[in-house]
């Protein structure tokens, strides 16, 4: 598991990224991550295209996410999921509630 975020230089982008399984194990990383989101109400996108596995609380954290930011950010984007992934979110109905690409 590896979690990495990074602000654009121009502070119009905050990318979370998650390598390996998005579970309970990343609770406070992924927390940590989003607190330095910036000022300048970014787009945020969450890169899972090296995530294999996601759980519940994954779902959760997402959810916590976006209650957290609430206004403070442009939007919130699930990017670059794999096929078993995106099938989660959708079942979950997080399409709803997320742009998921």
């Amino acid at each position: 598991m590896s979690l990495t975020y990074n602000l654009s230089p121009d502070g119009k982008a905050f990318t979370i990224q998650i390598k390996g399984k998005f579970d309970f194990n990343v609770v406070q990383a992924f927390r940590s991550s989003y607190e330095n989101v910036g000022e300048s109400k970014p787009k945020v996108v969450v890169d899972l295209r090296e995530t294999e596995y996601m759980d519940s609380s994954a779902l959760g954290m997402l959810l916590n996410m976006q209650k957290s930011l609430g206004d403070t950010v442009e939007s919130i984007r699930i990017a670059n999921c794999r096929t078993q992934i995106k099938k989660i979110l959708q079942i979950s109905r997080f399409d709803k509630k997320f742009e998921i690409d």
